[in-house]
């Protein structure tokens, strides 16, 4: 089987189980916790999230082990027309600068303290706010990202 069929089929799975779980999550009825309401299906679809980070982390390394592999010594523009060098130093310096700024943010945050007692000092708050902040950012570049690899633009100079 051919690679881009096996991403694809992985993509198809991966999208059909997370339309699954989130389903399941909304629709199935909620249980009182105390005070409070929570879904019935909360920890497992929190479970999924793990399993999906950690199967998304063990693809992204084998994919740069692949890549490393097959294109030692050989130029990727001149090939595919694909400028994979400059993609690779653009996005880690977009990451680096979301989370910068997603740092930045976040200074200053104030220790928190749940109603049930739970503690979280400062500096875990802006950690977070950091990661957050840097979703988003990085969630925006890739949907420009997509945009633009759609309409064909970078394919089409890269031909000429």
């Amino acid at each position: 089987m051919k690679l881009q069929k096996i991403s694809n089929l992985a993509l198809y799975i991966a999208s059909g189980l997370t339309v699954l779980m989130l389903l399941l999550f909304f629709l199935l009825p909620w249980e009182q916790e105390g005070d409070k309401s929570v879904p019935v299906f909360t920890s497992p679809f929190l479970i999924f999230q793990y399993l999906m980070v950690f199967a998304t982390a063990g693809l992204v390394i084998w994919s740069v082990v692949r890549s490393a592999q097959n294109s030692a010594g050989a130029d990727e523009k001149k090939t595919t027309g694909i400028p994979g060098k400059k993609i690779i130093i653009f996005t880690s310096i977009l990451t680096i600068i979301s989370l910068v700024v997603g740092a930045v943010l976040g200074i200053g945050e104030e220790d928190f303290t749940t109603t049930s007692g739970v503690f979280t000092p400062g500096y875990m708050v802006t950690l977070v706010d950091a990661f957050i902040w840097s979703i988003y950012i990085l969630a925006a570049a890739s949907a420009i990202a997509v945009v633009v690899a759609a309409t064909g633009v970078l394919t089409k100079s890269a031909t000429k």
